[in-house]
């Protein structure tokens, strides 16, 4: 189900279908390092990431993680979307894209697109945005969205920065 539409983005639901997508996106050595190793090892281990995670979001909270893709060529490219965290007050975007397609413009338009999404269709007034310490790419990406960052969350090699923007 298409959920947001940008000048060169299609953002959906996730489905099932996704799994081989997704096995490979949170199996890349940037995610591994910047958002953590999730333990998702086959199609199968990708199916239940799904069911538990975006699937789930969806029915919850009525958002969740969406898949991007390339709107003229139908290529997924990453996932953007909200996020509704036990740890946190707040409603989160995340996003987290191939590394192939990096500098290209698609992670700020699909996250300005999600942040408008909750401000207009959930009535946030808030969000945050959490990322590793020196992952530069996003803390970059997050202040040219108008993010600001707070403060440090966790301790060690848990530790990240929270950022927050008011809507």
């Amino acid at each position: 189900m298409k959920v947001l539409e940008t000048e060169r983005l299609v953002l959906r639901h996730l489905t099932l279908d996704d799994a081989e997508f997704i096995l490979g996106l949170v199996n890349e050595p940037s995610w591994l390092r910047y958002i953590g190793d999730r333990g998702v090892r086959t199609i199968e281990d990708a199916r239940q990431y799904l069911r538990t995670g975006p699937l789930a979001s969806y029915q919850q909270f009525g958002f969740g993680l969406y898949l991007i893709e390339q709107k003229e060529s139908g290529v997924p490219v990453g996932i953007c979307g909200l996020l509704q965290r036990e740890t946190l007050d707040d409603v989160d975007v995340g996003f987290a894209l191939l590394p192939q397609f990096w500098r290209k413009g698609y992670a700020f338009e699909s996250a300005a697109a999600v942040i408008e999404h909750g401000r207009d269709d959930f009535g946030l007034r808030r969000v945050v945005a959490i990322t590793s310490p020196d992952n530069h790419g996003s803390i970059q990406l997050l202040e040219k969205l108008g993010f600001h960052f707070e403060r440090r969350l966790g301790e060690g090699d848990s530790e990240v920065k929270l950022f927050g923007r008011e809507l």
